[in-house]
């Protein structure tokens, strides 16, 4: 793996400004991005999309490629090529973004660098068809069953049939959506525009899911600044990541509504604006219901800025929080059409068994177990798993609740947590639920070391579903190999050679300036030392 790295621009004192070569003054204005990274990713990204025609979440009959010279891209030996180009894609994004990391590290790119690279990545992706899922066809299935009659948390979309129905999953076929009534009026709203294209439908869907990035980039400057982090980092984490870039955008998931929502609501509730966090909260349930899960604390929030004893501040915050949901919530089932079905509906994904979910790989490891001692069925030891998986959750929302009781910054950073816990800890689980509480918990502050972690966590569910939306969380070898990439992408974060490939003079030249924020607390950059990454102010040398 070869390294590059970029001496950090210095910014020219007006007396020399003439002499600034052009190119190094347009690099200067864009937050000194490394071309080099920024190309690698971009190349990375237009592999994926040419392999996503033959070998991505691709339609049943393609009226672009189906009849023409180029369909052989979509079956046999050409299948499979696209597929090997999607995965070398994909390994060279997780280069680039390994070798933006190192950048990060080392303060040589603002906050705008990571920014225009991580934007560049993802341009590609706009057009592709769904990579890694088939969800994006749901949707659109979903938003086509009530305006086809049928109540979308009653049937599922192979009662309607038609164009949207053959391309989804034969495992959602019969499944009511689990979604809450926002999103199906929004499924709705592009369905009656597109009519029966189902790729305009799915570019459509992406392009309103990009709403939710917009206002993750809006929310993520102020709130990193308040919640202890560096603006670059956090964009690095939650933006640059190839799970939100290839999953989130290039998967086409709802979740990324609710990622760019939560840190607005959470920004609002910093802010004092305690019923507008409300809102935008109980809007982000109206997508999927497990960003209820950040209200609570966004009450807290608002106690905390409250006078008294805590239980009297405590129920001022809460009975205007309540009917602010319920008015919200209720507009959303108003105008959505529909009603209250969408919480039996929310039950729906259980019934994917997988071992990803943390309690459905332990009723599993005891299954196997139990097998020693004779024939038993699976289901009971997974569904026993799930039920005390879901009382520890409740106990573990209500210790990390309680101990948000002085609000601030605090609650805002546990709700990320349990938010992730809920995503480890549900009955089933799938790669991109555990974006709903970094996209918090990744403007606190990091030490290199978690950042490590994030890589190895990161790519390993990158790999973890085959790009035709297939699991391969049972190839073992398969997972095994991806586990050992995936450390040694973490390990060249610090370490650019770490197989030693190179001479000792060169991998010398390279190694990772101090991290980006020491582990110990009490050494954290202060919030007002930070700079919004918007302006793309240069950074203090580390």
């Amino acid at each position: 793996m070869t390294a590059h790295h970029e001496r950090a621009i210095p910014r020219p004192d007006a007396a020399d400004a003439v002499t600034v070569p052009r190119a190094d003054g347009l690099l200067e204005r864009l937050g000194r991005p490394s071309v080099r990274t920024l190309l690698l990713g971009v190349a990375g990204s237009v592999a994926m999309l040419v392999g996503g025609f033959g070998s991505g979440g691709t339609l049943l009959r393609d009226p672009v490629l189906g009849n023409s010279a180029l369909s052989f891209w979509r079956y046999g030996h050409g299948q499979q090529l696209a597929g090997m180009l999607i995965y070398a894609g994909l390994i060279v994004m997780v280069w680039a973004w390994v070798r933006l990391g190192r950048d990060v590290l080392a303060r040589r790119v603002t906050g705008r660098g990571v920014l225009v690279t991580s934007v560049a990545w993802i341009v590609p992706l706009l057009i592709s068809p769904p990579l890694f899922t088939r969800d994006p066809y749901s949707y659109l299935a979903q938003g086509a069953l009530p305006l086809a009659g049928f109540d979308p948390y009653a049937v599922g979309p192979d009662a309607m049939g038609g164009v949207f129905t053959d391309n989804v999953h034969f495992f959602w076929q019969d499944t009511p959506a689990p979604y809450g009534p926002l999103f199906i009026l929004l499924a709705k709203g592009i369905v009656s525009v597109v009519g029966t294209n189902v790729i305009a439908g799915v570019l459509a869907m992406r392009a309103l899911l990009l709403v939710g990035l917009v206002l993750l980039l809006v929310a993520l400057p102020p709130l990193t600044r308040r919640l202890g982090g560096r603006p670059e980092v956090a964009l690095w984490i939650a933006v640059a990541n190839p799970v939100m870039v290839v999953h989130m955008i290039g998967g086409g998931h709802n979740d990324l509504l609710v990622v760019g929502m939560l840190p607005c609501a959470a920004l609002l509730a910093l802010r004092g604006r305690h019923l507008s966090a409300v809102t935008v909260a109980t809007l982000a349930m109206a997508v999927k219901a497990s960003a209820g899960i950040a209200l609570p604390f966004l009450v807290l929030v608002w106690a905390a800025t409250l006078t008294g004893p805590f239980w009297k501040r405590l129920l001022r915050a809460a009975v205007p929080s309540i009917a602010t949901f319920g008015v919200v919530f209720a507009a959303c089932s108003v105008a959505a059409g529909v009603g209250l079905g969408w919480l039996p509906a929310l039950s729906a994904p259980s019934m994917i068994v997988n071992w990803l979910s943390a309690p459905t790989a332990v009723g599993q490891l005891v299954h196997t177990i139990s097998q020693m001692f004779g024939d038993l069925p699976e289901k009971p030891f997974v569904d026993v798993a799930r039920m005390l998986s879901g009382a520890l959750l409740v106990a573990l929302l209500v210790r990390y609740w309680w101990r948000s009781r002085d609000g601030g910054p605090t609650a805002v950073r546990n709700a990320g947590i349990v938010l992730a816990l809920a995503a480890i800890l549900s009955p089933a689980t799938l790669p991109w639920y555990l974006s709903w509480g970094f996209c918090l918990l990744a403007m606190t502050a990091w030490s290199a070391r978690g950042l490590q972690w994030t890589i190895v966590g990161s790519v390993w569910l990158m790999v973890v579903y085959y790009p035709t939306g297939e699991t391969a969380l049972y190839n073992w070898g398969f997972l095994a190999v991806a586990l050992a990439g995936a450390v040694l992408a973490a390990v060249s974060l610090l370490r650019p050679d770490p197989l030693r490939l190179r001479t000792r003079r060169t991998a010398a030249a390279d190694v990772v300036e101090p991290p980006l924020v020491p582990p110990d607390p009490s050494e954290l950059v202060p919030a007002d030392a930070l700079e919004p990454v918007i302006d793309g102010a240069a950074r203090r040398p580390s």
